[in-house]
């Protein structure tokens, strides 16, 4: 391909390579919607569900957690499930985004997208 040009056939081969992790990382982006991520607490008492980029999709409570004297403790259980849950999803979502980078020699510890 454009031999005689030096190193532009590399780099239209660079380019090219470029523009296809592009479209796999958008690909991988939407699907990131599409899973689902659970964390908990309180020994499962409270169950929050998470979409793999961390926003909240469903919130479960333990029925027997609901009474007016546990409110601060029902509250600290719910932020603990939540960022469980979220932490869960940052660990799928570099997961997912580790598939993509395979076999490409970056940097240790660059993240993408750039």
């Amino acid at each position: 391909m454009l031999k005689g040009l030096g190193g532009l056939g590399d780099m239209a081969k660079m380019m090219k390579q470029a523009q296809e992790m592009q479209g796999k990382m958008a690909e991988i982006q939407a699907s990131l919607d599409q899973i689902n991520v659970v964390g908990q607490s309180g020994a499962g008492m409270v169950v929050a569900t998470t979409s793999a980029k961390g926003n909240l999709k469903a919130l479960e409570i333990d029925p027997s957690l609901l009474t007016p004297d546990d409110k601060d403790a029902l509250e600290d259980l719910i932020v603990a499930a939540v960022r469980d849950a979220q932490t869960k999803a940052a660990e799928t979502q570099a997961a997912e985004m580790a598939k993509l980078t395979e076999g490409l020699n970056l940097p240790q510890g660059m993240k993408l997208p750039f």
